[in-house]
């Protein structure tokens, strides 16, 4: 793949995600009042159901007083992504996706906290009312997928370099042990 393909894989795939996430959030604002919800697929309805609420912190519900430090927060992480983007080594797609989907939640979330000053969160996992998933929006979504990409990536690289070093510590022992020879 080219290289210039390969760098606007980023910008793609953010604009998708940032596509996906301000239409879904559009359509929950304009459908449902305020912490109004409806069950899009009625036989889920005690696990899943679609809710209007308003989220001033983090990525699920988290830091709610938080607002404007992660206003500055997401404005630096997009830099830092596209600052980085341009020096990862040709064929390493997965951190490409990690990275576009990370930026696209980032800029997602951006946009709904300069436009209203908060981010609508909608996606609600329950078990009937008894244990409740935080609320969350395709940009949270997209985020911690690229999140869970690149903590795969660093595992799959952490464990290559311990096999890698185990086989040349294995190497160095067999090469600096003496031969014994059985002499009759």
């Amino acid at each position: 793949m080219s290289r210039f393909i390969q760098h606007t894989l980023l910008f793609g795939i953010a604009a998708l995600v940032i596509v996906l996430d301000q239409v879904a959030k559009y359509f929950v604002r304009v459908n449902l009042h305020f912490t109004s919800s409806f069950a899009p697929i009625p036989a889920l309805a005690d696990f899943f159901t679609i809710i209007n609420t308003q989220n001033t912190g983090a990525a699920f519900g988290m830091f709610k007083e938080a607002g404007g430090i992660f206003t500055v927060v997401a404005i630096l992480v997009s830099g830092a992504i596209v600052f980085y983007y341009h020096r990862i080594p040709e064929g390493q797609y997965l951190i490409r996706l990690a990275l576009g989907l990370q930026l696209g939640g980032a800029l997602g979330n951006l946009i709904d906290r300069l436009l209203f000053g908060t981010v609508t969160d909608f996606i609600f996992f329950h078990w009937y009312d008894q244990l409740n998933a935080p609320i969350f929006n395709i940009a949270d979504l997209s985020i911690t997928i690229g999140v869970i990409i690149l903590a795969y990536l660093m595992l799959l690289e952490h464990l290559e370099e311990r096999r890698a070093s185990a086989t040349a510590d294995a190497a160095t022992a067999s090469s600096a042990s003496p031969t014994s020879a059985t002499h009759d």
